[in-house]
Order: C-alpha cells, then structure tokens, then sequence
C-alpha cells in the first residue's frame, strides 16, 4: 500500500516509434452474376397450345419459334377479309372509271374507297393477331425449363419457359458508404467463383443512384471481360477489392489501441508521462491498424501495460520499436 507523501513507482513499458508508410487497402465483398439479358415468355394472347418447341437448356437465335397456340379462326376471318377486300378493291376500281367519265358522284366513289380501306385495316388486326400466336425467341441466349405442355390453354400471365443470354455477364455487388468514393466507372475488378481458384476480370460502368438507407451500402455493376467458360447467370462470385494506396498511412500495433464505449484511444510516451489520446482508425491487419486522426508522424505509441496505466503517470519506456 503506498504511503502518503511517498512518490508512486514509475511504470515500465514498450513503445513503439509511429512513422508513415506506404499502405494498400483491399476488401473481399459477395457478389452475384448476372445475364446482360434475361427474361420470361409469356403469351401475349389468351389460347391453348398447339404446338410447343422448346429445346430445355438449348441455346436459340432471335426468331426462333419456341409455341404455336391455336388460330384456326383467326385465319377463317383473314382468308373471309381477303375476299371481301378484293371485292371491294375492284368495287373501287370500276367506280374510279365511272368518276372520270360522269357516270358516278363523287360521294359514291369515296364511300366504296373508304369500305375498302376499313376491310385492309380489319385484315392488319387479324394479321397482327395471327402474328401474336407464335411465340418466338426474344433474343439469343439459353432456354430455361419448359413450364406448360401442348394442349395447354394459357393466358398472357402463364410463363412458358425463360431464357437468358449468356453472352456478356455482368457482376453485381455492394460496397460500405466509406469506399463508395473510390469506385468509378472504368474500375478493374477481380473476383472468382465457388469451387475454383481461376481470376476473373471485370470493369465498373455503372453504380446505384444512391446508398441502401438500411445496409448503407452502394450497389455496383461491372461487366465481365470476354465470355468466359464456366460462369453461370446468377452464380455467386467473390470479389476482390484493391483502392487507392496511401503513402503516407500512419500504422501502430494492434495492440496499443485501447476500445471505449463511443471510440478509441491511445497512449503516447511524452516527457516522461503517458498522455491519453482519442483516435479514429482506418485500415488493419493481422498486426497493424491505421489511426487517421489523433496520431502524428514522430509519437512514442506505448504499447504493453495499457491497463495499469491513468492519465498522466510517469513512465519508463524500457523497449522502443521502430518500423
């Protein structure tokens, strides 16, 4: 017990000299592939299944025809317009000839070119519907699963398979608020998938318009470079993050950070005294933090005996380490 009057004993401890340093930060973040193009097919039209000609996991062109449905009575109305139209035409025509030389008004003419034009237009929408009973590929990628079978009556809310182009992948992923500064659009990135140690490249070109308010992430999009083998649309993929170098980060050992219940502290060596100090931390290893604030080039971190030790206290640094 330390008697009134008697000077406390004076504290032994390690310290370590802070100098800057040349420091690279990289993250490993989730991510997900994804298809440039991806959708599915859905009938535009309510009818049942004639024909069906889906290949499951078979790569289509743009066009190809993947379903019939039934028009049987859409083309008994076209081949009924098409009469009626040609009829119509030579009704016009003959009442042209009648105009020229007298034999018929005018208000007569128009009303025969005017039915012929409404008879085209009724057979436009009866082709148009025709069309509208084919279903064809939208563009060209891999068919997924076939969802319906033939006879099947669907509505345009029935999915009948879905296809993906599996042609320029793209890789999704999200970055805390703090490094969202430093990705920009033109951005190298590297990531590798599940069950295989190979790298693969891709460049940022767009990110989200703002940071998740309940993550407080921001979600990138890069585009995978060349087409290469072995990805998958909806694969998950881990991402290799490298940003800007700091050559002049200000490291200390893990170990002379002190936790506080709102922040951090340190312990400088000066004059003799332990001086407590608050500061904020950026980058760390296995050994060694950043303190980006409250640090300066120069200070004697001490960094054993923290515990033991109050603001103020003389202090004897028996072991200095220097970078």
């Amino acid at each position: 017990m330390e008697k009134r009057g008697e000077a406390r004993p004076i504290a032994h401890v390690d310290g370590y000299i802070v100098q800057s340093r040349y420091v690279s930060e990289s993250i490993d973040v989730p991510g997900s592939l994804v298809a440039e193009e991806s959708t599915d097919i859905h009938p535009e039209i309510s009818e049942r299944i004639t024909g069906l000609y889906i290949k499951e996991g078979a790569y289509v062109t743009k066009g190809t025809v993947l379903a019939k449905l039934y028009d049987a009575d859409l083309q008994a109305q076209r081949k009924k317009l098409e009469v009626q139209l040609k009829i119509a035409n030579q009704t016009s025509n003959r009442h042209e000839q009648l105009l020229k030389i007298g034999g018929i008004s005018r208000e007569d003419y128009e009303t025969t070119t005017l039915q012929a034009s409404n008879i085209k237009a009724d057979l436009d929408i009866i082709n148009t519907n025709i069309a509208k009973t084919i279903i064809r590929a939208p563009f060209n990628g891999k068919l997924g699963l076939k969802q319906v079978s033939i006879g099947a009556y669907v509505t345009p809310q029935t999915v009948i398979t879905s296809i993906q182009k599996t042609t320029g992948l793209r890789i999704d992923f999200s970055v805390p608020e703090k490094y969202a500064s430093q990705i920009k659009n033109g951005k190298s990135i590297h990531f590798n998938i599940g069950g295989s140690d190979k790298d693969y490249t891709a460049v940022v070109f767009a990110t989200a318009s703002g940071v998740e308010q309940n993550t407080r992430n921001l979600t990138i999009r890069a585009r995978v470079k060349g087409d290469p083998a072995g990805l998958i649309p909806g694969g998950f993929a881990k991402v290799h993050l490298t940003f800007d170098a700091n050559p002049n980060a200000l490291m200390v050992p893990t170990q002379a950070i002190i936790p506080q219940a709102r922040g951090k502290q340190i312990i400088v060596y000066k004059d003799g005294k332990a001086h407590f100090s608050d500061v904020v931390t950026g980058v760390r290893d296995s050994a060694m933090v950043e303190v980006t604030s409250g640090l300066k080039k120069g200070d004697t971190v001490i960094t054993t005996g923290l515990m033991s030790l109050k603001p103020d206290v003389n202090v004897v640094v028996k072991n200095i380490t220097k970078p």
